[in-house]
């Protein structure tokens, strides 16, 4: 009884999130100029709502750079009813690490913190099924409605080049800034948490992977089990585990939040793998991986 009394107060609360969507891109696309509005709407069953990637190409939809500032203003009110305030917060630094990158690359000029799009897939309705996407370098976000219900809020990517910001002066208040720095942190304290013969399972290869396993793919099968299970883990060390989890969950707002939680549990935590490829120590190439039953 518990469980479904739980089950229908996540569904209440995101109905209300997915309605907070709906309302929030009304508003954007009734104030819009017909170009801009023109620009930004494709069909939901359009090819495009799967092309999606974390690199800096041409990309459909309306660029933040050709919206005045009530369409700015309408873009970043719908990414904040669907993110937390530090999810919020974690993509802004993301688009202004664009103008770190313009100082520190030799080809700097080609980086844009207005570079971003955001694109409506179908007609946003109480009913029928529609979706969004905010996305430019190192940041998609991606949403599939059916009306006023949450669908899909996946795939989702956060990515930072630096990881962190140098220490000089013209980088201001950016100045050491690490936009995941709790995802790294938070990783590293399990990591060491592990005793010899755990972190033996769990780091699976000694050297990382140069790129995203799965990449952009539209659709993804379970990766081969890698890593130590949670079932091997102490108390203390499954806390953690959950903790970094909820690092990812945690940059939604808390009903999206919830519910990838309450995905993570429903697998069985003891199930959960976590596992770790490359350098162990700081500022060297690494990777790992959380997997679970039901999520990546």
């Amino acid at each position: 009884m518990r469980f479904a009394v739980l089950l229908f107060a996540l569904l209440v609360a995101q109905g209300a999130s997915a309605q907070a969507m709906r309302q929030a891109a009304e508003a954007l696309l009734a104030g819009l100029p017909e170009p801009a509005r023109a620009q930004v709407a494709r069909p939901f069953d359009d090819r495009d709502r799967l092309d999606w990637h974390y690199t800096p190409r041409s990309r459909n939809g309306v660029a933040l750079k050709a919206l005045d500032a009530r369409g700015r203003e309408g873009v970043h009110a719908l990414l904040r009813t669907a993110l937390s305030a530090a999810g919020y917060r974690k993509a802004i630094n993301i688009i202004e690490l664009e103008l770190v990158l313009r100082e520190i690359e030799t080809f700097g000029l080609m980086r844009d913190p207005e570079r971003y799009h955001l694109t409506i897939y179908g007609k946003p309705d109480v009913k029928g099924a529609w979706g969004w996407r905010f996305e430019g370098h190192h940041l998609s976000l991606n949403f599939t409605l059916a009306g006023d219900r949450l669908a899909a809020a996946t795939p989702s990517f956060f990515g930072a080049n630096p990881a962190t910001v140098p220490k000089e002066a013209k980088y201001g208040a950016k100045q050491g800034l690490r936009v995941l720095a709790a995802e790294e942190d938070e990783a590293r304290a399990l990591l060491s948490s592990l005793d010899e013969a755990q972190r033996r399972e769990a780091v699976f290869e000694s050297r990382s992977y140069g790129e995203i396993v799965t990449g952009n793919a539209d659709k993804v099968d379970p990766l081969k089990p890698a890593g130590i299970a949670a079932a091997k883990m102490d108390d203390k060390q499954r806390a953690q585990l959950l903790k970094l989890i909820e690092v990812y969950a945690g940059s939604f707002e808390p009903a999206l939040a919830a519910a990838r939680i309450a995905r993570v549990r429903e697998g069985g935590v003891d199930h959960i793998r976590f596992g770790w490829a490359g350098a162990t120590g700081r500022g060297r190439p690494h990777y790992y991986r959380i997997q679970g039953p039901l999520f990546l």
